[in-house]
């Protein structure tokens, strides 16, 4: 299994006009992160979790030429407004329906965010997508195959993924009990760590590595990363042995 960072970072904390902060000027091309998103390669199947503002861009930069299925882990705007460059993948593989997978609560986001999608009379050349529902039970793309697990992002339900030994937590900071057990015998974590302060819906740096010594993968990567953590380079000796960040274009092998 081959997973690619597509996106390390978040909307959170990054300036929306010109900025001389000393992440926005770094030449470390590891500092420069747009949001939050994966792609995995694993038996013969290739998917995307979340599709950001990004997707288009990353999907480019990584010359992604296929794509069987998405996954949404919920309905903000930075996880799911790059769903209409979908079509690329629906033309080139002939006019065939995307399998988008999705809880019920952010299906009801992609209906709104996206009506002419869903609409009967469709205007020629819109998205193609075959929306499925993801609850409790374990998904199968292909001989892939993909455990839901729920977190929670403040009060919002928020869908992690755990693929044989591999698992992919974004936008949470409280994981139950019985959760966490799906989350055990890990050889790759990759998890949210918002900033260095406490945060209402993230894991902050502390509690992210608090979080990692509980589960205790073997190697665990931190993602979903705002400026005000700070400058990739500055961690890179104060970190765990086991613990990285992640960075744009990160390719791990499992």
């Amino acid at each position: 299994m081959k997973v690619t960072v597509l996106g390390s970072g978040t909307s959170q904390g990054v300036p929306v006009i010109a900025c001389t902060c000393e992440v926005c000027e770094s030449s470390d091309l590891r500092d420069k992160r747009t949001r939050a998103s994966i792609l995995v390669e694993c038996k013969g199947q290739t998917i995307v979790i979340d599709t950001g503002p990004d997707f288009r861009t990353q999907m480019l930069r990584e010359r992604v030429m296929n794509l069987d299925a998405v996954l949404f882990t919920h309905e903000h705007k930075d996880h799911i407004a790059g769903l209409d460059d979908i079509r690329a993948y629906n033309f080139k593989s002939g006019g065939k329906a995307m399998d988008v997978f999705a809880s019920e609560q952010v299906q009801e986001a992609l209906h709104r965010e996206f009506p002419y999608v869903f609409t009967k009379n469709k205007y020629p050349g819109v998205p193609e997508i075959n929306l499925k529902t993801i609850a409790k039970e374990l998904l199968e793309i292909g001989e892939m195959r993909i455990i839901p697990i729920d977190v929670v992002h403040y009060k919002m339900p928020v869908k992690a993924f755990r693929i044989e030994n591999f698992a992919y937590v974004t936008d949470a900071n409280f994981i139950s009990k019985d959760e966490k057990e799906n989350l055990k015998g890990l050889d790759v974590l990759i998890l949210n760590a918002l900033r260095k302060s406490k945060h209402i819906s993230h894991y902050s740096l502390e509690e992210a590595i608090a979080l990692v010594e509980e589960l205790q993968p073997k190697k665990a990567y931190f993602t979903h990363i705002s400026h005000l953590m700070g400058k990739h380079a500055d961690f890179d000796s104060i970190l765990q042995d086991n613990i990285s960040f992640a960075y744009d274009g990160l390719q791990i092998e499992i």
